[in-house]
């Protein structure tokens, strides 16, 4: 006997409920978890169910329990039911074993007459026996011949009874008397309200659960075992049964919270077009894709949730690995290939604000199998798909959207609660051209031909790319970085984003797990420098544009928040998306980062750091004096001194967003440093007026950092001014310029740092605790500053060893995600990352210096 014997919608809902964030799985014990058998202390449950039910409680969200009408001291001891699971006795009136000391001298009296009068009955009729149990007593008749059984049934029935304070229950071939209310119904509803469970499920046989099945609603299931009139939705034939089905749960819960088969996050790779981002997995599925911003929710969820978070798949009609997966060169096209097979993924470029567009071409001799699942606002949205002649329309959202695909015939499938479309395509007579349009009810063929819509994408990267000067040392690997921090940039509105995705987690399997699809203050400033070191200077004016809109919402330029959305508002608050099990079962998933609301008082330097960079860039192309540093480009930097000057001394949550108590951060410090150091080297070489009090405020924050930073216990310059925890970010003590690097401080730093964070191939940023369970990787932007430490102190042969572990950490198509784990060798974080990409490039032009 399978899973495949249970009845085809029972196990459609079983799948569904497996999906739910908090299950709780109940079940009766005589005639579900064991079979009916004439003797009670006979009564074994089946090996399969003990250990279905074992499985599930074990799981993370869910809680399992046992409702049975026996004492609990008996139900425990016959069942051989693990610790795990819950158990209830006598029909939900005992939750734990000592429960016979809640009920008063009043109840225990009654209840002793009543099993007197009950046994007294019992003993007229052969067959008959009496249970007493610590709140009940019951009469079975199950061994007695039905004649008797039924005048046994009746004397209670007619006699005790009737007694006040007395709760009947009826049950097959036994009468139960209790002195307190009981109830099944009444404990599921205890169980549920202490999990916290958001569905439940519940086997019974007998017309004791109905009470239990009465309670269930919403996306509860209640499965009926045997013949009979019930409440319950299912109905399944044996106890057999109720092993097969919870065992099915548990597969399909279990595989649901571990995000079964998740792809390694640096084997993922990112499309892009100016205002959009896409991921694709080596096996061509598109495994992540959001609309209308990459910041809105995900009509792609499948990174963070498996096929039913939604999904988009192309591949041979006979399963088999790709034989490459590459960028076509100096592009933000991707290229899938398998043996007479190929599929070409691109986001277009001439798509109207507001809209989402992704186009799939599958050329080849081989037949194809294609899967589209959309699955919007991160598969809260139930859609149904209408086949028309040239595609598919998707209903059920408030945004239109269309897959254009003339020529392929769609098979519409429904799971009961969304419907997913298949077909099979031959491109050997020309290439299948599949456009998914997000956000129009346009279905018609573009103005514009495919082939010249791909043209015109590429020649957006290519040019671009083609007018950078990019560092020799790995150049095609700077190549695909510098394409990278450009596909990050939004550029309608002129932010950054530090990543593509949310909530792929720093630690598989737990808990820190955060949403990256915004603009950091620092990240972008710090993106927008590297493209200005590389010849590319629109993104950085783009995004000061974008920094003046923000500063317009806020009282000061104190007080800037750390990250805002892409178009520059405020953040909405970080919610968990219940429904997603997350990256191989890291949950939870976020969105909304509540970072937005801390004090992060480093933030000002890298934007007055990123508007020197720039008006250097300027005047290195024949601009002089104001022309080269604008009125608005001044503006900003006297904006961004007057924050350090009002805030600087003030303790804060750090670069590294540390959920805990505001400190006395070292790299703060050196940020507000720098704030003040670049804004006067600005004012001297561009012919600006700075204020008196610069140079001194410099003077102060400079001394401040050098005596209260500095711990003789650990010989480094620490994390904050109070510990002696050390930080990768304060390594900026001497790249920043505060402290000269031949400083021997400086190299001590250095030396401890590279002691306590660095851990083979990588380095952490710091190894404190953190007030967060779990741990991380080390972070690629920490190993790229430690080269540049290593650089600024004379070691080059360990920058440049460290350097090459780093770009072995890439990727096969060239990305870098925000952290890698040595131990396992796999990357961690979201994916790609700017950080991670921007220290990749600041170290190869260092190294090719």
């Amino acid at each position: 006997m399978t899973a495949l014997d249970l009845p085809l919608e029972l196990r459609r809902a079983l799948i569904g409920v497996a999906r739910t964030p908090r299950l709780l799985v109940t079940s009766d014990y005589d005639g579900t978890m064991a079979p009916i058998v004439s003797d009670p202390l006979k009564a074994f449950p089946h090996a399969e169910a003990v250990s279905a039910m074992r499985g599930l409680a074990t799981l993370a969200g869910t809680t399992a329990a046992v409702i049975s009408g026996r004492a609990l001291r008996d139900l425990a001891t016959l069942s051989r039911l693990p610790a795990e699971v819950q158990l209830v006795g006598s029909h939900g009136s005992e939750f734990d074993i000592g429960f016979i000391h809640a009920i008063d001298d009043d109840a225990k009296k009654l209840l002793h007459e009543i099993s007197a009068e009950m046994t007294a009955i019992a003993s007229q009729f052969p067959g008959v026996s009496v249970e007493t149990k610590p709140a009940s007593a019951a009469l079975h008749v199950r061994n007695a011949d039905s004649g008797d059984a039924e005048r046994a049934l009746d004397a209670v029935r007619d006699g005790v009874a009737l007694r006040d304070g007395v709760q009947v229950t009826e049950g097959k071939s036994v009468i139960e008397l209790a002195v307190i209310v009981t109830d099944k119904g009444v404990a599921l509803d205890i169980l549920r309200h202490q999990e916290g469970a958001t569905a439940a499920i519940f086997f019974g046989d007998d017309v004791t659960d109905e009470k239990a099945f009465a309670r269930l609603h919403g996306p509860d299931i209640g499965v009926k075992i045997g013949p009979g009139d019930s409440a319950a939705e299912f109905r399944i034939e044996s106890t057999e049964q109720v092993a097969l089905a919870l065992a099915f749960l548990l597969q399909e819960r279990r595989q649901w919270l571990s995000g079964a088969d998740a792809p390694r996050i640096e084997r993922l790779t990112m499309l892009a077009s100016p205002n959009a981002v896409a991921l694709v997995t080596p096996d061509a599925d598109m495994t992540w894709l959001c609309h209308p911003e990459p910041d809105s929710a995900a009509i792609f969820a499948h990174l963070l949730g498996g096929n039913e978070a939604g999904h988009f798949s192309v591949g041979p009609t006979r399963t088999a690995l790709p034989l490459s997966q590459q960028y076509v060169d100096g592009t933000m096209t991707v290229q899938t290939k398998w043996s007479s097979l190929q599929v070409t993924d691109y986001l277009p470029h001439d798509v109207p604000s507001g809209q989402t567009s992704l186009t799939r071409v599958i050329t080849g001799k081989a037949t194809a199998v294609v899967t589209f699942a959309p699955r919007p606002e991160f598969g809260k949205v139930n859609v149904r798909l209408e086949p028309e002649a040239d595609g598919l329309r998707i209903h059920g959202t408030n945004d239109p959207m269309v897959l254009r695909s003339p020529g392929v015939k769609w098979n519409v499938v429904s799971d009961g609660a969304q419907q997913t479309a298949h077909a099979e395509v031959n491109p050997s007579d020309g290439p299948v051209v599949l456009e998914l349009r997000l956000g129009t009810e346009d279905l018609g063929p573009s103005q514009v031909p495919e082939i010249s819509r791909r043209e015109q994408s590429e020649a957006y990267w290519k040019d671009w790319v083609d007018g950078l000067t990019l560092p020799p040392l790995k150049r095609d690997l700077m190549k695909r970085s510098a394409l990278t921090l450009r596909g990050l940039v939004h550029a309608e509105s002129g932010s950054i984003m530090a990543a593509a995705t949310t909530s792929l987690p720093e630690d598989i399997g737990g808990i820190r797990n955060w949403d990256y699809r915004y603009c950091w203050l620092r990240d972008a400033a710090l993106t927008a420098s590297a493209l200005v070191n590389l010849g590319s200077s629109s993104e950085a004016e783009n995004y000061l544009s974008w920094i003046h809109g923000v500063l317009q919402s806020v009282s000061g330029p104190e007080r800037l928040h750390p990250l805002y959305t892409i178009w520059g508002l405020g953040l909405p608050p970080e919610a968990v998306i219940d429904e997603l099990p997350g990256y191989a079962g890291s949950r939870p998933v976020r969105v909304g980062n509540a970072a937005n609301q801390q004090v992060q008082l480093d933030v000002f330097g890298p934007i007055v750091d990123l508007i020197s960079s720039l008006a250097h860039a300027r005047q290195a192309q024949g601009l002089q004096g104001k022309d080269a540093l604008t009125d608005d480009d001044w503006s900003l930097v006297r904006s961004m001194v007057e924050a350090v000057t009002r805030r600087w001394s003030e303790p804060d949550h750090g670069i590294w967003e540390i959920r805990g108590n505001p400190r006395h951060h070292v790299y703060s410090k050196v940020m507000g440093w720098m704030t003040i150091d670049r804004a006067l080297i600005l004012a001297s070489t561009f012919g600006r007026e700075a204020e008196s009090d610069w140079e001194t405020l410099r003077s102060i924050i400079h001394a401040e950092v050098l005596e209260q930073g500095w711990n003789d216990e650990v010989q480094s310059y620490t994390a904050a001014y109070d510990g002696t925890d050390l930080d990768a970010a304060t390594l900026h003590i001497g790249l920043s310029g505060l402290i000269d690097p031949s400083d021997p401080r400086f190299a001590a730093t250095v030396t401890a740092t590279e002691a306590e964070l660095r851990s083979g191939s990588t380095v952490y940023r710091y190894h404190h605790d953190d007030g967060l369970p779990g741990g991380e990787g080390g972070f690629h932007l920490c190993a790229a500053w430690l080269v540049e430490a290593y650089l600024l102190i004379g070691q080059r042969s360990e920058a440049e060893a460290l350097f090459a572990q780093l770009v072995s950490a890439a990727g096969p198509t060239g990305l870098l995600s925000e952290e890698y784990d040595p131990v396992a060798e796999r990357s961690l974080g979201n994916h790609p990352q700017a950080y991670s990409h921007l220290g990749l490039l600041r170290c190869a032009a260092l190294l090719s210096a």
